[in-house]
This record gives structure tokens, sequence and C-alpha cells, in this order.
């Protein structure tokens, strides 16, 4: 019973593969027109739209850099300096709110960063596999062995 659930399992994961390639066909010397063709339309979406976010957020949500004086000092923490010399506790609360909100800022930045640059070479590197199964099946006559073509999506 468990090797046919094994079976079963391999074979799901086969089917549910969101990443399909289609073969339309090589010639022997790779003369057809046919292509190995891979749509990468969603992944340069995504990796478009974190690149985008990364750069709007970047400008719009630095509070402690808005409204920069001489020294460098924000408008955010100017304030939270001024409550504190007159011995509010908010001064100290908004400097930590400032901390924070910056720590988390900088998190999603580099977070939208990773996704677009990983999106990037993600694109890249299908494609240079692509390349790569195209080259090899075209130097061959005759029929491909379906073992040959499976050893690629492993």
């Amino acid at each position: 019973m468990v090797w046919q659930e094994w079976e079963n399992a391999k074979a799901g994961a086969r089917e549910a593969r969101e990443a399909r390639t289609r073969l339309n066909g090589v010639g022997a010397g790779g003369t057809d027109d046919h292509d190995l063709v891979v749509y990468q339309d969603d992944l340069g979406g995504v990796g478009h739209e974190a690149f985008v976010l990364h750069g709007e957020l970047k400008k719009k949500a630095d509070i402690a850099g808005a409204g920069l004086d001489k020294e460098g000092s924000g408008s955010t923490m100017r304030a939270a300096a001024a409550l504190k010399s007159h011995h509010f506790g908010l001064g100290g609360e908004l400097e930590t709110t400032v901390e924070i909100w910056t720590s988390q800022v900088k998190h999603v930045l580099q977070a939208c960063a990773h996704i677009s640059n990983h999106l990037d070479y993600t694109k890249r590197r299908h494609t240079a596999e692509d390349a790569k199964i195209v080259a090899d099946l075209s130097g061959r006559s005759g029929p491909v062995p379906v073992s040959d073509l499976d050893k690629d999506f492993r």
C-alpha cells in the first residue's frame, strides 16, 4: 500500500507542476521553425511590481529622513528630541517608534529587492536551460527517447 501511495504522490506532483514546457518539435538539424517555448510574463510582472514597490517605499516611507536639517536629523527625530528635552515621556516613545518603523521599512525594502532580483535570476536561468535543452535536442537525429526528455525535468 505504501508503494502505491508513493506512486500516486509522484503522479500528482507531475500533474500539479505550474511551469509547463511545451516542445513543439525540433528537427534533426534544428531547421524547423518550432521552438521550445516558455512564457514568463507572470515572473516578470511580479518582479516588476516588487521593483516598483521598492522604489515607492524608499521615497515615501522614510519618516526618519523626512524634513532633514543641516545636521542630517529628520523632523520627527527633532520633535522627539525637543519633547525629551522638556521631560515629556512622549519624546522617547516617538524616538522608539521612528527606530522601529525604520527597521521594519528596511526589512520590507530588502524583501522587495530580494523578490525582484530572484525573479530576474530565475528568468535568466530558465532561458539558459531552455537554450541548452534545444541545443541538446537539435544535435540528435531521429526520435528522442522519453527517458532523455524526462531527465531534464528532475
